[in-house]
């Protein structure tokens, strides 16, 4: 009897789902976490050509709350909506669409809360920093491999992993592929035969779900996706750095549709952006603003330059990216564009460390720790990438693979100290005199005495948010050698003149004699 009730029961709920389902009403779908992504899967027409004929979005609902995403096509008569939801509960949604297949399905879901190691998306905090949705903030240790997702599948993987163990959170990545004869790319953005043959209103859906689950897999390891939308290293071959203007809008919009619900995305809108001969300064505007506009989580926006700069100033960027093989070189050297833009500074290019032939990837590792040690005490980001010389061509650069410098366990280490900090972001303590410390006034300071061999330190510290009778701890950092130092006892200050307060004893801090040193000195309650 107990069977016969349960069979009806299952019968009665698939003709409710079913009749539901007629009238446009899908059955919930599985939980989705906070800040992770759902998809909308939705069977329409194929005939014609979907990628521009059909329009499709969805209007996403909590409460008063709503949030419009756009879909796409991909392929084969099948249309998605991805939604990253930003708040845990119940929501609903609508699509809208110019075909009937598609328009006015309805759905609910249940969004739950974050799992381990989703923190949410990464944005601006206290105007020069990063944080994650949920608090946490965001010390950017990045790298770059412009084509590492146009190789084959094995040497994908192998990046992967190797990422895994490596210290960066950050990865600078192009979409289109380089000009190299030696290049792994077996597909491409749009429709066609290379190398110029392309279909500029279709795109290769193979290679947009190769992109959509690399990004996924970065995302599962901590690890944010700054999407290079346009570069100059085409270079003619394959036309992508010169194409019409509405195909450039249409690939746009297509990247942004795919992508926008993955919490790690970030959108660089080029690398080199006055390389792209064919592409004028109003271009780049038009193309942050259409970004912008067809985001509806508003992830981070920069563009990369050679020589001439953007006006980070406008609106629509959200932090400075910059390539600059020299302002890294000292503290108050790489505070000044912070000075100048008043966003988050970022020098995602300050060089390479390895051997190659071109002068811009011939840092040592101790010249590439260096920069970022700089960066950081100026209150700033850096970036970090490698090009030595290999005779298949595998360099980390251009192509992923596996790492061969010696940099990348100094960065682990430096990435630990930041993460260890109190604070949400370094600030420079006396940007005005040649005083190497950033952190909180009166609370916390980070020191790094660059390339200079000090064998003592007289505890000296600039005076905002000092008193007389405070106490302080500090430990001795050899920032090569990865090693943390406690000095014995605590210093107790006192006023030494209209700037500084020193310890009342005239104490010091012995230093060994070397380069790359550095302190960290904490206030004691």
């Amino acid at each position: 009897m107990l069977v016969r009730v349960l069979l009806a029961c299952a019968l009665a709920l698939c003709a409710a789902l079913a009749s539901a389902d007629d009238f446009g009403v899908t059955p919930p779908a599985a939980p989705v976490e906070r800040w992770g992504t759902l998809e909308v899967a939705l069977a329409g027409p194929s005939d014609g050509n979907p990628f521009v004929d059909v329009e499709l979005s969805a209007v996403f609902r909590q409460g008063a709350r709503s949030i419009a995403a756009t879909g796409f096509y991909d392929g084969d008569g099948h249309y998605k909506i991805r939604f990253m939801p930003d708040a845990v509960g119940q929501w609903t949604y609508e699509t809208r669409s110019n075909r009937p297949a598609l328009h006015g399905k309805q759905g609910s879901f249940t969004v739950v809360q974050p799992a381990p190691g989703n923190h949410g998306p990464v944005a601006v905090r206290n105007k020069f920093h990063f944080g994650y949705g949920d608090g946490t903030p965001f010390w950017q240790v990045g790298t770059t491999s412009y084509a590492w997702i146009h190789q084959g599948d094995a040497l994908q993987e192998q990046t992967l992993r190797t990422l895994a163990g490596a210290p960066f959170n950050k990865i600078r990545m192009a979409i289109f592929p380089n000009n190299d004869d030696k290049a792994g790319t077996l597909r491409f953005p749009f429709a066609g035969t290379p190398p110029r043959n392309w279909d500029l209103e279709r795109f290769d859906v193979a290679f947009w779900r190769n992109l959509d689950k690399r990004v996924a897999q970065l995302r599962a390891l901590g690890i944010e996706a700054d999407l290079i939308l346009f570069h100059p290293y085409d270079k003619g071959k394959w036309g992508f750095d010169r194409l019409p203007a509405a195909a450039n809008d249409r690939y746009l919009r297509y990247a942004v549709a795919r992508l926008a619900a993955y919490r790690n995305v970030w959108w660089s809108m080029a690398n080199e952006f006055d390389f792209v001969t064919e592409k004028r300064m109003d271009d780049w505007d038009h193309y942050f603003q259409l970004v912008q506009a067809a985001d509806p989580y508003d992830h981070l926006r920069s563009i990369h330059n050679a020589f001439r700069l953007y006006n980070h100033t406008k609106p629509w960027v959200t932090h400075v990216s910059i390539q600059h093989g020299a302002a890294t070189l000292d503290p108050e050297r790489a505070v000044l564009y912070r000075d100048v833009y008043e966003k988050p500074v970022v020098y995602d290019e300050v060089k390479y460390e390895g051997d190659f032939t071109r002068r811009w990837g011939q840092l040592t590792p101790e010249e590439m720790v260096l920069r970022f040690w700089n960066g950081a005490i100026a209150g700033s980001y850096v970036g970090h990438g490698e090009a030595y010389q290999d005779p298949q061509g595998m360099v980390w650069l251009a192509k992923g693979g596996t790492l061969r410098g010696k940099s990348p366990a100094r960065l682990a280490f430096f990435r630990k100290i930041l993460s260890d900090s109190p604070l949400e972001g370094l600030e420079p303590i006396d940007k005005w005199q040649d005083h190497p410390f950033a952190g909180k006034h009166g609370e916390y300071y980070l020191g790094y005495f660059n390339r200079e061999r000090p064998t003592n330190w007289p505890f000296v510290l600039f005076k905002t948010g000092l008193a007389d009778g405070m106490n302080f701890r500090a430990e001795v950092i050899d920032t090569w050698n990865m090693t943390v130092t406690p000095v014995p006892g605590t210093f107790e200050i006192k006023k030494r003149d209209d700037y500084t307060y020193a310890d009342k004893d005239g104490r010091g801090i012995a230093l060994p004699g070397r380069p790359y040193m550095a302190l960290r000195i904490v206030r004691v309650r």
